[in-house]
């Protein structure tokens, strides 16, 4: 038997929340056991990349607890994590005009509660749970408390937090909330921001604390890359989109900037035609964007005519802003990858949680072993 600690992983996706389990520290200290997911596609790039894990591809509500501890040989309380962030769509921005999602009715929702009865059944001696920040907002309240109460109710305590991707290294303006538990009941202590720098937000920043890491310095030595199908911003508003300088978006076309005076301010959202400011940090990466939300690329490109536009992240960008390594293997053509890394946790953002917690559980040395791909942020 290996001498890593075992995990359990729900709702694994193309393993990001995985990949800061396994590699948070240069010692390995940590193996997903198994991973589950109902996701198909997103779980063939997880297989490739994690060889050795056990891999189910299931529905959570129909999957039993006790499977998961016999695919991955372990007895309850063997676990020395259990985590996974159940899909974010019930609660995330992106698609709030639908009814059903602003009255919190959609049926996913109740995927957290699923991953409660796991927490129950299995007794790790830890657990992480990630999402959006919307799981956190007045909208939301009662399915955010069902779950902070569940999980008391089992005696881990959870501790959560509201956590900027950028603070930690990420080059990605990403926030996301973490729910962080421990079987003994000890409060987790979330780890402080290492970086610092204007966010959409606000214009101030701890001159103490290491700059935020920048697009450029992510993918600057990736612009002369191959192209990629479907990677040229065409249509309607491609001309537009070619005219917004890096770090602006639609607003750039109306009366109050300097390009054409097209659009009313203030009437789309703040991602239409957004191009990327090549000195801040990314905004979020979406995992479905419509044919005219960005990030774009700060760099204009031409087309078979000759004609500048703007165009997509390529795949080997959205890595790197996502943190994860450069040979981090993903199945499926641009889409499929934009999906699975825009779904996914940030590496350097999981990572700095995970082994906070594995420090305050007295499993690895505080400071010790944090992984190259880290020290890289």
């Amino acid at each position: 038997m290996s001498d890593q600690l075992p995990v359990i992983s729900l709702f694994s996706g193309a393993g990001g929340l995985d990949l800061a389990v396994e590699r948070f520290d240069e010692t390995r200290p940590l193996r997903i056991a198994v991973a589950t997911d109902y996701d198909e596609p997103a779980l063939a790039t997880l297989s490739k990349n994690f060889p050795e894990t056990e891999v189910l591809c299931s529905d959570i509500r129909e999957t039993q607890s006790q499977e998961l501890l016999e695919r991955a040989e372990l007895s309850v309380g063997d676990a020395a994590l259990l985590v996974g962030g159940p899909p974010c769509t019930p609660f995330s921005k992106s698609g709030f005009w639908i009814k059903e999602k602003r009255e919190s009715r959609d049926p996913n929702a109740s995927l957290l509660d699923e991953y409660v009865r796991v927490v129950k059944d299995t007794r790790p001696e830890a657990i992480v749970l990630e999402n959006v920040q919307g799981l956190t907002y007045k909208t939301h309240r009662a399915q955010f408390a069902r779950l902070i109460g569940g999980l008391s109710e089992l005696g881990y305590n959870p501790s959560w937090k509201v956590l900027l991707a950028a603070d930690y290294g990420v080059p990605q303006l990403r926030r996301r909330v973490f729910v962080v538990g421990r079987r003994d009941g000890v409060p987790f202590e979330f780890p402080s921001p290492t970086h610092s720098g204007w966010s959409e937000h606000t214009r101030t920043f701890d001159e103490s604390k290491i700059p935020y890491v920048t697009a450029r310095q992510a993918i600057g030595d990736l612009t002369g890359a191959d192209s990629e199908e479907g990677e040229l911003v065409e249509g309607e508003f491609a001309e537009l989109a070619a005219e917004v300088p890096g770090g602006q978006n639609y607003l750039w076309h109306t009366d109050r900037y300097g390009g054409r005076d097209i659009f009313k301010w203030r009437s789309r959202y703040w991602t239409f035609l957004l191009r990327l400011d090549p000195d801040r940090p990314s905004s979020t990466i979406q995992a479905q964007p419509g044919p005219w939300v960005g990030p774009f690329h700060w760099e204009n490109v031409p087309n078979e005519q000759g004609q500048l536009r703007a165009r997509r992240l390529r795949v080997p960008e959205i890595l790197r802003l996502m943190t994860f390594p450069d040979d981090f293997v993903l199945v499926g053509n641009r889409a499929d990858a934009q999906r699975q890394l825009g779904n996914a946790v940030p590496f350097g953002l999981g990572s700095v949680v995970v082994r906070a917690l594995m420090e305050q559980l007295g499993h690895v040395e505080p400071g010790s072993g944090a992984s190259t791909q880290l020290q890289l942020l």
